[in-house]
Protein backbone atom coordinates (compact mmCIF):
# COMPACT_ATOMS: atom_id res chain seq x y z
CA UNK A 1 0.00 0.00 0.00
CA UNK A 2 2.74 2.50 0.85
CA UNK A 3 4.52 1.64 -2.60
CA UNK A 4 1.22 2.30 -4.20
CA UNK A 5 0.43 5.41 -2.27
CA UNK A 6 4.21 6.90 -3.08
CA UNK A 7 3.80 5.66 -6.95
CA UNK A 8 0.81 7.44 -7.23
CA UNK A 9 2.32 10.85 -5.81
CA UNK A 10 5.14 11.09 -8.37
CA UNK A 11 2.23 10.53 -11.20
CA UNK A 12 0.37 13.31 -9.51
CA UNK A 13 3.76 15.37 -8.79
CA UNK A 14 4.43 14.05 -13.03
CA UNK A 15 1.74 15.95 -14.36
CA UNK A 16 1.51 19.23 -12.05
CA UNK A 17 5.11 20.06 -13.71
CA UNK A 18 4.17 19.05 -16.94
CA UNK A 19 0.85 21.58 -16.32
CA UNK A 20 2.86 24.36 -14.98
CA UNK A 21 5.00 23.93 -18.00
CA UNK A 22 2.54 24.20 -20.28
CA UNK A 23 0.60 26.86 -18.61
CA UNK A 24 4.59 29.35 -18.49
CA UNK A 25 4.66 27.86 -22.30
CA UNK A 26 1.26 29.48 -23.04
CA UNK A 27 1.82 32.45 -21.48
CA UNK A 28 5.51 32.93 -23.25
CA UNK A 29 3.25 32.02 -26.76
CA UNK A 30 0.91 34.90 -25.68
CA UNK A 31 0.42 38.07 -27.32
CA UNK A 32 0.60 40.53 -24.94
CA UNK A 33 -1.39 43.81 -24.13
CA UNK A 34 1.62 46.77 -24.92
CA UNK A 35 1.09 49.81 -23.56
CA UNK A 36 4.11 52.71 -24.54
CA UNK A 37 4.19 55.64 -22.42
CA UNK A 38 6.00 58.49 -24.19
CA UNK A 39 6.83 61.47 -22.04
CA UNK A 40 8.19 65.03 -23.65
CA UNK A 41 11.19 66.53 -22.73
CA UNK A 42 11.88 64.83 -19.49
CA UNK A 43 14.66 64.93 -18.07
CA UNK A 44 17.28 62.12 -17.31
CA UNK A 45 17.05 62.69 -13.60
CA UNK A 46 13.66 63.96 -12.99
CA UNK A 47 11.60 60.53 -12.00
CA UNK A 48 12.09 59.38 -8.25
CA UNK A 49 13.57 55.85 -9.44
CA UNK A 50 16.25 57.93 -11.64
CA UNK A 51 17.48 60.25 -8.64
CA UNK A 52 14.70 62.90 -8.83
CA UNK A 53 12.90 64.95 -6.07
CA UNK A 54 9.53 65.11 -8.06
CA UNK A 55 6.93 63.01 -6.52
CA UNK A 56 6.68 60.52 -9.37
CA UNK A 57 5.06 56.90 -6.80
CA UNK A 58 3.26 55.64 -9.77
CA UNK A 59 6.88 55.34 -12.18
CA UNK A 60 8.37 54.21 -9.03
CA UNK A 61 6.71 51.60 -8.25
CA UNK A 62 6.93 50.35 -11.73
CA UNK A 63 10.95 50.85 -11.52
CA UNK A 64 10.66 48.83 -8.24
CA UNK A 65 8.64 45.84 -10.04
CA UNK A 66 10.29 46.11 -13.04
CA UNK A 67 13.73 46.78 -15.07
CA UNK A 68 15.11 50.34 -15.27
CA UNK A 69 17.77 50.37 -18.19
CA UNK A 70 20.13 53.00 -17.53
CA UNK A 71 21.85 53.51 -21.20
CA UNK A 72 18.42 53.59 -23.56
CA UNK A 73 19.18 56.14 -25.97
CA UNK A 74 17.18 58.20 -27.77
CA UNK A 75 17.43 60.71 -30.81
CA UNK A 76 17.55 63.97 -29.52
CA UNK A 77 14.15 65.71 -30.33
CA UNK A 78 10.77 65.07 -30.42
CA UNK A 79 9.37 64.10 -33.91
CA UNK A 80 12.63 62.22 -34.53
CA UNK A 81 12.42 60.11 -32.16
CA UNK A 82 8.46 59.66 -32.48
CA UNK A 83 9.63 58.45 -35.83
CA UNK A 84 12.34 55.66 -35.12
CA UNK A 85 9.82 54.67 -32.23
CA UNK A 86 7.06 53.87 -34.22
CA UNK A 87 9.22 52.32 -37.56
CA UNK A 88 11.94 50.71 -35.51
CA UNK A 89 14.11 52.67 -38.21
CA UNK A 90 16.90 55.45 -37.92
CA UNK A 91 14.75 58.56 -38.00
CA UNK A 92 16.10 59.68 -41.74
CA UNK A 93 15.65 56.41 -42.82
CA UNK A 94 11.77 56.59 -41.98
CA UNK A 95 11.99 60.31 -43.45
CA UNK A 96 11.78 62.47 -40.18
CA UNK A 97 15.42 63.40 -40.03
CA UNK A 98 15.03 67.14 -38.67
CA UNK A 99 11.54 68.20 -37.75
CA UNK A 100 8.58 68.93 -40.03
CA UNK A 101 9.54 70.92 -42.79
CA UNK A 102 10.09 69.52 -46.13
CA UNK A 103 13.42 70.04 -47.48
CA UNK A 104 12.92 67.84 -50.39
CA UNK A 105 15.74 65.32 -49.14
CA UNK A 106 14.89 61.49 -49.02
CA UNK A 107 15.82 61.87 -45.08
CA UNK A 108 14.04 65.19 -44.15
CA UNK A 109 10.56 65.28 -45.54
CA UNK A 110 9.30 65.65 -42.01
CA UNK A 111 6.50 63.16 -42.63
CA UNK A 112 6.72 58.98 -42.24
CA UNK A 113 7.49 58.23 -46.06
CA UNK A 114 7.09 55.03 -48.42
CA UNK A 115 10.03 53.16 -47.01
CA UNK A 116 8.58 52.53 -44.02
CA UNK A 117 5.79 50.55 -42.07
CA UNK A 118 4.50 51.65 -38.70
CA UNK A 119 4.45 49.30 -36.02
CA UNK A 120 0.83 49.25 -34.93
CA UNK A 121 0.00 48.71 -38.93
CA UNK A 122 1.96 45.62 -38.43
CA UNK A 123 0.62 44.64 -35.00
CA UNK A 124 -3.27 44.86 -36.73
CA UNK A 125 -2.19 42.78 -38.91
CA UNK A 126 -1.09 40.23 -36.27
CA UNK A 127 -4.72 40.41 -34.73
CA UNK A 128 -4.15 43.49 -32.39
CA UNK A 129 -6.41 46.26 -31.56
CA UNK A 130 -4.23 49.37 -32.27
CA UNK A 131 -4.94 53.02 -29.87
CA UNK A 132 -2.84 56.16 -29.53
CA UNK A 133 -3.78 58.70 -27.48
CA UNK A 134 -2.06 62.13 -27.32
CA UNK A 135 1.36 64.20 -29.33
CA UNK A 136 1.59 62.70 -32.72
CA UNK A 137 4.20 65.00 -34.19
CA UNK A 138 4.41 63.21 -37.57
CA UNK A 139 2.34 65.08 -39.62
CA UNK A 140 4.80 67.08 -41.65
CA UNK A 141 3.74 69.72 -44.38
CA UNK A 142 5.21 67.38 -46.98
CA UNK A 143 1.94 65.02 -46.48
CA UNK A 144 -1.07 66.47 -44.23
CA UNK A 145 -2.33 62.77 -44.93
CA UNK A 146 0.03 61.20 -42.49
CA UNK A 147 -2.20 60.98 -39.46
CA UNK A 148 -2.53 58.06 -36.70
CA UNK A 149 -5.33 56.34 -37.99
CA UNK A 150 -3.32 55.99 -41.86
CA UNK A 151 -0.30 54.53 -39.94
CA UNK A 152 -1.72 51.66 -37.82
CA UNK A 153 -3.69 53.23 -35.13
CA UNK A 154 -7.74 52.28 -35.24
CA UNK A 155 -8.36 54.75 -33.16
CA UNK A 156 -6.78 58.42 -32.19
CA UNK A 157 -7.18 61.32 -29.98
CA UNK A 158 -4.59 64.16 -29.48
CA UNK A 159 -3.29 66.89 -30.55
CA UNK A 160 -0.97 67.37 -33.78
CA UNK A 161 0.90 70.19 -32.74
CA UNK A 162 4.84 70.38 -31.65
CA UNK A 163 3.58 72.04 -28.25
CA UNK A 164 0.51 73.61 -27.49
CA UNK A 165 -1.96 75.02 -24.68
CA UNK A 166 -2.91 72.56 -22.02
CA UNK A 167 -6.37 74.10 -21.33
CA UNK A 168 -7.37 74.30 -24.71
CA UNK A 169 -9.44 71.41 -25.90
CA UNK A 170 -10.33 72.47 -29.02
CA UNK A 171 -6.76 71.93 -30.62
CA UNK A 172 -7.05 67.97 -29.94
CA UNK A 173 -8.98 66.11 -32.69
CA UNK A 174 -10.71 62.37 -32.29
CA UNK A 175 -9.95 60.33 -35.00
CA UNK A 176 -11.56 58.47 -37.33
CA UNK A 177 -13.66 61.79 -37.97
CA UNK A 178 -17.33 59.92 -37.30
CA UNK A 179 -16.33 59.20 -33.29
CA UNK A 180 -17.98 61.51 -30.61
CA UNK A 181 -15.70 64.05 -29.54
CA UNK A 182 -16.66 65.05 -25.81
CA UNK A 183 -17.27 68.60 -24.60
CA UNK A 184 -14.64 69.20 -21.26
CA UNK A 185 -16.44 72.46 -21.06
CA UNK A 186 -13.60 74.50 -18.80
CA UNK A 187 -12.19 71.44 -16.73
CA UNK A 188 -9.98 70.35 -19.85
CA UNK A 189 -6.46 69.85 -19.06
CA UNK A 190 -4.35 68.09 -21.61
CA UNK A 191 -2.88 65.44 -19.73
CA UNK A 192 -5.88 64.43 -17.72
CA UNK A 193 -8.04 63.90 -20.94
CA UNK A 194 -5.37 62.18 -22.73
CA UNK A 195 -5.26 59.73 -20.10
CA UNK A 196 -9.42 59.80 -20.17
CA UNK A 197 -9.20 58.29 -23.74
CA UNK A 198 -6.13 56.25 -23.28
CA UNK A 199 -8.78 54.44 -20.44
CA UNK A 200 -11.69 54.40 -22.82
CA UNK A 201 -9.61 52.76 -25.45
CA UNK A 202 -8.61 49.89 -22.91
CA UNK A 203 -12.12 49.38 -22.28
CA UNK A 204 -12.87 49.05 -25.68
CA UNK A 205 -10.57 46.72 -26.10
CA UNK A 206 -11.91 44.22 -23.29
CA UNK A 207 -15.31 44.09 -25.79
CA UNK A 208 -13.13 41.33 -27.81
CA UNK A 209 -10.55 39.33 -27.38
CA UNK A 210 -7.97 40.59 -29.19
CA UNK A 211 -4.64 42.12 -27.92
CA UNK A 212 -4.15 45.56 -27.79
CA UNK A 213 -1.52 47.54 -28.31
CA UNK A 214 -1.83 51.41 -27.19
CA UNK A 215 0.47 53.99 -27.75
CA UNK A 216 -0.23 56.73 -24.45
CA UNK A 217 2.02 59.89 -25.47
CA UNK A 218 1.74 62.51 -23.38
CA UNK A 219 2.96 66.06 -24.31
CA UNK A 220 4.11 66.76 -20.80
CA UNK A 221 5.86 67.84 -19.59
CA UNK A 222 6.87 69.95 -22.94
CA UNK A 223 6.50 73.69 -22.72
CA UNK A 224 4.59 75.82 -22.22
CA UNK A 225 4.74 75.43 -19.13
CA UNK A 226 0.77 74.78 -17.25
CA UNK A 227 -0.50 73.25 -14.16
CA UNK A 228 -2.42 73.96 -11.47
CA UNK A 229 -1.96 77.00 -9.39
CA UNK A 230 -1.88 74.33 -5.78
CA UNK A 231 0.32 72.09 -7.37
CA UNK A 232 2.75 74.52 -8.49
CA UNK A 233 2.50 76.22 -4.89
CA UNK A 234 3.86 72.94 -3.76
CA UNK A 235 7.01 73.07 -5.16
CA UNK A 236 7.92 76.63 -4.72
CA UNK A 237 9.98 75.87 -1.34
CA UNK A 238 11.73 72.80 -2.93
CA UNK A 239 13.38 74.79 -5.53
CA UNK A 240 13.97 77.65 -4.01
CA UNK A 241 17.48 76.25 -3.22
CA UNK A 242 17.86 76.80 -7.16
CA UNK A 243 19.52 74.50 -9.53
CA UNK A 244 23.33 74.23 -8.13
CA UNK A 245 21.77 72.43 -4.89
CA UNK A 246 19.49 70.32 -6.65
CA UNK A 247 22.07 69.03 -9.28
CA UNK A 248 24.39 68.19 -6.46
CA UNK A 249 21.33 66.44 -4.14
CA UNK A 250 20.47 64.15 -7.53
CA UNK A 251 23.69 62.75 -8.47
CA UNK A 252 24.40 62.14 -4.25
CA UNK A 253 20.59 59.87 -4.35
CA UNK A 254 21.47 58.79 -8.36
CA UNK A 255 24.60 57.33 -7.12
CA UNK A 256 23.00 55.53 -4.08
CA UNK A 257 20.79 54.07 -6.23
CA UNK A 258 22.97 52.56 -8.54
CA UNK A 259 21.53 54.51 -11.54
CA UNK A 260 25.04 55.57 -12.35
CA UNK A 261 28.36 53.99 -11.23
CA UNK A 262 30.35 54.62 -8.47
CA UNK A 263 32.71 57.52 -9.86
CA UNK A 264 30.64 59.50 -12.12
CA UNK A 265 31.14 62.63 -12.12
CA UNK A 266 29.09 65.62 -11.53
CA UNK A 267 29.74 67.59 -14.63
CA UNK A 268 30.52 71.28 -14.35
CA UNK A 269 27.63 73.67 -14.34
CA UNK A 270 26.38 73.80 -18.35
CA UNK A 271 26.91 75.65 -21.20
CA UNK A 272 24.50 78.10 -23.15
CA UNK A 273 24.98 76.54 -26.93
CA UNK A 274 25.75 78.58 -29.80
CA UNK A 275 22.28 79.01 -31.94
CA UNK A 276 22.31 82.26 -33.36
CA UNK A 277 18.94 82.68 -34.79
CA UNK A 278 17.07 82.14 -31.24
CA UNK A 279 19.65 83.07 -28.71
CA UNK A 280 22.76 85.62 -29.77
CA UNK A 281 21.38 88.64 -27.75
CA UNK A 282 21.35 86.30 -24.95
CA UNK A 283 23.87 87.77 -22.03
CA UNK A 284 24.92 84.22 -21.48
CA UNK A 285 25.76 83.36 -25.57
CA UNK A 286 28.17 80.79 -25.59
CA UNK A 287 28.56 81.24 -21.63
CA UNK A 288 28.40 78.81 -18.69
CA UNK A 289 25.50 79.27 -17.10
CA UNK A 290 25.56 81.24 -13.82
CA UNK A 291 26.05 80.33 -10.01
CA UNK A 292 22.67 80.47 -8.63
CA UNK A 293 23.57 82.56 -5.92
CA UNK A 294 25.03 84.87 -7.84
CA UNK A 295 21.33 86.18 -9.35
CA UNK A 296 19.32 88.50 -7.88
CA UNK A 297 16.20 87.87 -5.61
CA UNK A 298 13.79 88.24 -8.35
CA UNK A 299 15.26 86.82 -10.87
CA UNK A 300 15.86 83.55 -8.91
CA UNK A 301 11.83 83.82 -7.40
CA UNK A 302 10.96 83.87 -11.13
CA UNK A 303 13.14 80.88 -12.16
CA UNK A 304 11.74 78.87 -9.17
CA UNK A 305 8.28 79.58 -10.60
CA UNK A 306 8.88 78.01 -13.48
CA UNK A 307 10.93 74.92 -11.94
CA UNK A 308 7.65 74.34 -9.96
CA UNK A 309 5.62 74.33 -12.34
CA UNK A 310 7.66 72.18 -14.86
CA UNK A 311 7.81 69.52 -12.06
CA UNK A 312 4.15 69.95 -10.89
CA UNK A 313 3.14 68.72 -14.92
CA UNK A 314 5.41 65.64 -14.27
CA UNK A 315 3.81 64.61 -10.97
CA UNK A 316 -0.10 65.25 -13.11
CA UNK A 317 1.52 62.89 -15.92
CA UNK A 318 2.36 60.21 -13.19
CA UNK A 319 -0.64 60.66 -11.10
CA UNK A 320 -2.66 59.57 -14.37
CA UNK A 321 0.30 56.81 -14.90
CA UNK A 322 -1.47 55.88 -11.70
CA UNK A 323 -4.90 55.77 -13.43
CA UNK A 324 -4.08 53.68 -16.39
CA UNK A 325 -2.26 51.30 -13.49
CA UNK A 326 -4.92 50.98 -11.07
CA UNK A 327 -7.51 50.77 -13.65
CA UNK A 328 -5.52 47.23 -14.80
CA UNK A 329 -5.25 46.06 -11.46
CA UNK A 330 -8.53 46.37 -10.73
CA UNK A 331 -9.42 44.20 -13.78
CA UNK A 332 -6.76 41.84 -13.27
CA UNK A 333 -4.74 42.75 -15.78
CA UNK A 334 -1.38 44.10 -14.67
CA UNK A 335 0.40 40.85 -14.11
CA UNK A 336 0.11 40.37 -18.04
CA UNK A 337 0.29 43.89 -19.69
CA UNK A 338 3.75 44.85 -21.35
CA UNK A 339 4.32 48.57 -19.84
CA UNK A 340 7.08 50.49 -21.01
CA UNK A 341 7.75 53.70 -20.04
CA UNK A 342 10.68 56.14 -21.81
CA UNK A 343 11.70 59.83 -22.62
CA UNK A 344 11.81 61.08 -25.99
CA UNK A 345 14.77 62.98 -25.63
CA UNK A 346 16.85 65.15 -22.39
CA UNK A 347 15.62 68.20 -20.58
CA UNK A 348 14.86 71.26 -23.01
CA UNK A 349 17.56 74.00 -22.53
CA UNK A 350 16.01 76.63 -25.33
CA UNK A 351 17.39 79.11 -25.45
CA UNK A 352 18.96 80.35 -22.37
CA UNK A 353 18.88 80.64 -18.43
CA UNK A 354 15.96 82.60 -18.11
CA UNK A 355 13.92 81.34 -20.19
CA UNK A 356 11.49 82.53 -22.70
CA UNK A 357 7.66 83.44 -22.70
CA UNK A 358 4.79 84.43 -25.56
CA UNK A 359 5.71 87.93 -25.51
CA UNK A 360 7.58 88.42 -27.18
CA UNK A 361 9.20 84.79 -28.62
CA UNK A 362 11.68 83.67 -27.83
CA UNK A 363 12.49 86.46 -25.76
CA UNK A 364 12.64 86.37 -21.60
CA UNK A 365 9.70 87.87 -19.53
CA UNK A 366 10.79 88.92 -15.69
CA UNK A 367 7.74 87.51 -13.50
CA UNK A 368 7.30 89.97 -10.38
CA UNK A 369 5.18 90.24 -7.06
CA UNK A 370 2.42 89.42 -7.66
CA UNK A 371 2.83 88.19 -11.31
CA UNK A 372 3.91 85.64 -10.03
CA UNK A 373 0.98 83.98 -9.41
CA UNK A 374 -0.19 84.24 -13.07
CA UNK A 375 2.35 81.78 -14.03
CA UNK A 376 1.55 78.71 -15.67
CA UNK A 377 -2.25 79.26 -15.60
CA UNK A 378 -4.49 79.80 -18.81
CA UNK A 379 -3.23 82.59 -21.24
CA UNK A 380 -0.07 82.07 -20.12
CA UNK A 381 3.63 80.55 -21.89
CA UNK A 382 6.85 79.70 -19.76
CA UNK A 383 9.88 77.62 -20.88
CA UNK A 384 12.15 76.91 -18.11
CA UNK A 385 15.30 77.50 -19.76
CA UNK A 386 18.90 76.05 -19.86
CA UNK A 387 19.90 76.09 -16.20
CA UNK A 388 17.07 73.97 -15.02
CA UNK A 389 17.14 71.82 -17.91
CA UNK A 390 21.18 71.38 -16.65
CA UNK A 391 19.64 69.90 -13.77
CA UNK A 392 17.02 67.69 -14.92
CA UNK A 393 19.59 65.88 -16.87
CA UNK A 394 22.17 65.72 -13.93
CA UNK A 395 25.03 64.53 -14.56
CA UNK A 396 25.60 64.51 -17.94
CA UNK A 397 26.46 67.43 -20.24
CA UNK A 398 23.92 69.22 -22.68
CA UNK A 399 19.96 69.07 -23.90
CA UNK A 400 17.83 68.39 -25.99
CA UNK A 401 18.94 68.99 -29.81
CA UNK A 402 22.74 67.37 -29.23
CA UNK A 403 24.02 64.05 -29.08
CA UNK A 404 25.88 64.12 -25.61
CA UNK A 405 24.07 62.58 -23.06
CA UNK A 406 22.23 64.89 -21.96
CA UNK A 407 20.38 64.96 -25.00
CA UNK A 408 19.91 61.32 -26.31
CA UNK A 409 19.49 59.16 -22.65
CA UNK A 410 15.82 58.52 -21.68
CA UNK A 411 15.16 57.18 -17.94
CA UNK A 412 13.47 53.76 -19.55
CA UNK A 413 11.33 51.65 -17.68
CA UNK A 414 9.93 47.91 -18.30
CA UNK A 415 7.08 46.41 -16.34
CA UNK A 416 6.04 43.22 -16.84
CA UNK A 417 5.57 40.58 -13.86
CA UNK A 418 4.41 37.55 -15.93
CA UNK A 419 7.30 36.90 -17.82
CA UNK A 420 10.12 39.91 -16.44
CA UNK A 421 11.80 38.22 -13.87
CA UNK A 422 14.38 41.23 -12.90
CA UNK A 423 12.58 43.01 -10.20
CA UNK A 424 13.96 46.10 -8.78
CA UNK A 425 16.89 45.75 -11.41
CA UNK A 426 19.43 47.74 -13.57
CA UNK A 427 20.51 47.12 -16.78
CA UNK A 428 23.84 49.00 -18.19
CA UNK A 429 23.58 47.26 -21.31
CA UNK A 430 23.67 50.36 -24.25
CA UNK A 431 20.40 50.19 -26.59
CA UNK A 432 18.69 52.73 -28.80
CA UNK A 433 14.69 52.77 -28.90
CA UNK A 434 14.81 51.43 -32.42
CA UNK A 435 15.51 47.92 -30.41
CA UNK A 436 12.18 48.33 -28.50
CA UNK A 437 10.11 48.78 -31.65
CA UNK A 438 12.00 46.02 -32.81
CA UNK A 439 10.75 44.20 -29.64
CA UNK A 440 7.58 44.73 -29.49
CA UNK A 441 7.04 43.43 -32.77
CA UNK A 442 8.87 40.47 -31.78
CA UNK A 443 6.30 40.32 -28.54
CA UNK A 444 3.47 40.88 -30.21
CA UNK A 445 4.61 38.10 -32.99
CA UNK A 446 4.00 40.83 -35.94
CA UNK A 447 5.79 39.62 -39.14
CA UNK A 448 7.84 42.81 -40.50
CA UNK A 449 6.96 42.93 -43.97
CA UNK A 450 9.43 43.51 -47.23
CA UNK A 451 7.06 45.28 -48.72
CA UNK A 452 4.01 47.71 -47.90
CA UNK A 453 1.52 49.10 -49.99
CA UNK A 454 3.13 47.99 -53.00
CA UNK A 455 6.31 49.42 -51.91
CA UNK A 456 10.04 48.11 -51.34
CA UNK A 457 10.52 49.12 -47.13
CA UNK A 458 13.91 49.36 -45.38
CA UNK A 459 14.24 46.74 -43.19
CA UNK A 460 14.24 47.33 -39.17
CA UNK A 461 17.54 48.72 -38.21
CA UNK A 462 16.38 47.76 -34.58
CA UNK A 463 17.59 44.69 -32.40
CA UNK A 464 15.61 43.51 -30.29
CA UNK A 465 15.47 43.98 -26.57
CA UNK A 466 13.45 40.49 -25.71
CA UNK A 467 17.19 38.76 -24.10
CA UNK A 468 16.95 41.63 -21.67
CA UNK A 469 13.86 40.36 -19.99
CA UNK A 470 15.74 37.23 -18.54
CA UNK A 471 19.00 38.81 -17.93
CA UNK A 472 20.75 37.85 -21.62
CA UNK A 473 23.20 39.94 -23.24
CA UNK A 474 22.24 42.45 -25.93
CA UNK A 475 24.61 41.51 -29.84
CA UNK A 476 27.37 44.63 -29.48
CA UNK A 477 26.81 47.13 -32.49
CA UNK A 478 27.78 50.96 -33.22
CA UNK A 479 24.68 53.06 -32.45
CA UNK A 480 24.10 55.88 -34.39
CA UNK A 481 23.18 59.69 -33.72
CA UNK A 482 22.60 62.83 -36.34
CA UNK A 483 20.29 65.94 -35.52
CA UNK A 484 20.83 69.27 -36.66
CA UNK A 485 24.18 68.80 -37.66
CA UNK A 486 24.90 67.21 -33.65
CA UNK A 487 26.44 63.61 -34.39
CA UNK A 488 27.48 60.63 -32.39
CA UNK A 489 28.80 57.12 -32.40
CA UNK A 490 28.22 54.66 -29.46
CA UNK A 491 31.01 51.53 -30.57
CA UNK A 492 31.02 49.21 -27.00
CA UNK A 493 32.41 51.09 -24.26
CA UNK A 494 33.56 54.06 -26.50
CA UNK A 495 31.87 56.93 -28.25
CA UNK A 496 32.68 59.96 -30.53
CA UNK A 497 30.27 63.48 -30.76
CA UNK A 498 30.21 66.01 -32.75
CA UNK A 499 28.26 69.53 -31.88
CA UNK A 500 27.37 71.60 -34.99
CA UNK A 501 28.89 74.81 -33.62
CA UNK A 502 32.45 73.17 -32.58
CA UNK A 503 32.64 70.75 -35.46
CA UNK A 504 35.15 68.30 -34.48
CA UNK A 505 34.82 64.81 -32.60
CA UNK A 506 35.27 64.61 -29.16
CA UNK A 507 35.83 61.22 -27.82
CA UNK A 508 34.96 59.38 -24.82
CA UNK A 509 35.23 55.84 -22.38
CA UNK A 510 31.42 56.13 -21.30
CA UNK A 511 32.16 52.97 -18.86
CA UNK A 512 34.38 55.18 -16.98
CA UNK A 513 33.30 58.95 -18.00
CA UNK A 514 29.40 58.63 -18.43
CA UNK A 515 29.26 62.35 -17.88
CA UNK A 516 32.02 63.13 -21.24
CA UNK A 517 34.43 65.30 -18.95
CA UNK A 518 37.58 63.71 -20.15
CA UNK A 519 38.23 63.82 -24.26
CA UNK A 520 40.46 61.53 -25.48
CA UNK A 521 40.42 62.42 -29.00
CA UNK A 522 44.05 63.53 -28.93
CA UNK A 523 44.91 60.24 -27.40
CA UNK A 524 43.28 58.18 -29.65
CA UNK A 525 43.42 59.26 -33.09
CA UNK A 526 43.28 55.97 -35.02
CA UNK A 527 39.85 54.84 -33.15
CA UNK A 528 38.21 58.21 -33.90
CA UNK A 529 39.09 58.01 -37.36
CA UNK A 530 37.58 54.45 -37.51
CA UNK A 531 34.65 55.59 -36.13
CA UNK A 532 34.18 58.32 -38.06
CA UNK A 533 34.67 55.76 -41.12
CA UNK A 534 31.65 54.43 -39.49
CA UNK A 535 29.51 57.00 -39.05
CA UNK A 536 30.22 58.56 -42.80
CA UNK A 537 29.42 54.96 -44.03
CA UNK A 538 25.95 54.65 -41.81
CA UNK A 539 25.03 58.63 -43.22
CA UNK A 540 25.38 57.28 -46.80
CA UNK A 541 23.30 54.40 -46.58
CA UNK A 542 20.62 55.96 -44.03
CA UNK A 543 19.77 59.73 -45.80
CA UNK A 544 21.91 61.71 -43.59
CA UNK A 545 23.37 64.82 -45.03
CA UNK A 546 26.65 65.29 -43.82
CA UNK A 547 26.09 69.43 -43.59
CA UNK A 548 23.78 70.30 -41.30
CA UNK A 549 20.07 70.96 -43.17
CA UNK A 550 18.83 74.84 -42.58
CA UNK A 551 15.34 74.21 -40.52
CA UNK A 552 12.69 77.63 -41.30
CA UNK A 553 11.99 79.12 -37.58
CA UNK A 554 9.57 81.29 -37.23
CA UNK A 555 7.71 83.25 -34.14
CA UNK A 556 5.15 81.30 -32.54
CA UNK A 557 1.38 81.20 -33.97
CA UNK A 558 -1.17 82.37 -31.12
CA UNK A 559 -3.09 79.34 -31.59
CA UNK A 560 -0.35 77.33 -29.28
CA UNK A 561 -0.96 79.16 -26.18
CA UNK A 562 -3.93 82.26 -26.00
CA UNK A 563 -7.22 81.15 -25.01
CA UNK A 564 -10.01 81.32 -27.73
Amino acid sequence: MHRNSFAFLIVVLHFCLIGKLLSATRAADKQPNIILILADDLGYSDLGCYGGEINTPNLDQLAANGLRMTQLYNTARCCSTRASLLTGLYPHQAGVGAMMADNGLPGYRGFLTERCVAIPAVLREAGYRTFMSGKWHLQGAGDPDCLPTNRGFDDYYGCFKAYASFYRSDIYVRLPEDRPKPDFGNDFYATDAITDYALKFINQARGGDKPYFLYLAYNAPHFPLHAPKAAIDRYVPVYEKGWDAIREERHERMLKMGVIKNGFKLSPRGHVTKVPNRNRDSAYYDKQIPAWDTLPANRRADLTRRMATYAAMVEIMDRNIGRVIADLKSNGELEKTLIVFLSDNGACAEWDPFGFDNNPYPKNRLYQGAELAEMGQKGTFHSYGTGWANACNTPFRLYKHYNHEGGISSPFILHWPERLKRKGDIDRQPAHLIDLSAMILELGRGKYPKRWKGNKILPLSGRSLAPVLSGGKLPERPIFFEHEGNRAVRQGRWKIVWTNYLKKWELYDIERDRSELNDMAAQHPERVRAMDKLWHEWAAKSFVQTAQVPQPSSGMPKIYYLQP
